[in-house]
């Protein structure tokens, strides 16, 4: 659909929409690709801070994926990340047609203390959001199940925290049906 480096260059449409956030390099890339069935839709690289931009994806005029820069460490100048973060923010807490922030949680590393105040300002704002784990395939069983208790206990505590926890693997496809099917309920009917 388009790119938005700021504020002012944000589409003015009315189609529902979902906003991806994370820390750098967390996989919103890779999950928006994974969600929509097509491999080259966003961007994705092993490089933090690859998307600068808010990208807006319009699936098929029911509902729009927003893929946001990430927060925390990036491979940019910090004058450019605290730019991007501002962005980050600013679109979160006032945009009308936001459904739903996706916070995508790394589960190697589980909840920062930078998703953590991210949390917060969304709890602040009264944005809902849903926390979702990615790159499940690289725990063993038993050490997801305790990463999935120790995110869903701290989520139950955050006012605006959607109760949906989904662990995802956008390169084996865990998770990706359960989060499409949740998400699809956020779209104009067809």
């Amino acid at each position: 659909m388009r790119g938005a480096v700021g504020l002012a260059s944000l589409p003015d449409h009315d189609l529902p929409e979902i906003a991806f956030a994370g820390r750098s390099n967390v996989g919103k890339s890779s999950l928006i690709n994974a969600l929509t069935g097509r491999k080259t839709l966003a961007r994705s690289s092993n490089t933090p801070g690859r998307t600068q931009e808010l990208n807006f994806f319009d699936l098929g005029g029911r509902l729009v994926l927003v893929d946001m820069p990430g927060y925390g460490f990036a491979s940019a100048p910090k004058d450019k990340v605290e730019k991007w973060t501002r962005l980050v923010r600013g679109f979160l807490k006032g945009r009308p047609n936001l459904r739903r922030a996706v916070l995508l949680i790394d589960a190697r590393h589980g909840l920062k203390d930078n998703d953590r105040d991210v949390m917060k300002m969304l709890d602040k704002a009264a944005v809902v959001y849903q926390v979702v784990l990615t790159k499940a395939d690289k725990l063993k069983a038993g050490e997801l199940d305790e990463v999935v208790a120790r995110t869903q206990a701290e989520i139950a505590t955050h006012a605006a925290a959607y109760p949906i926890l989904i662990a995802t693997s956008s390169e084996k496809g865990a998770g990706i049906p359960e989060l499409r099917a949740e998400l699809t309920t956020l779209a104009t009917p067809a």
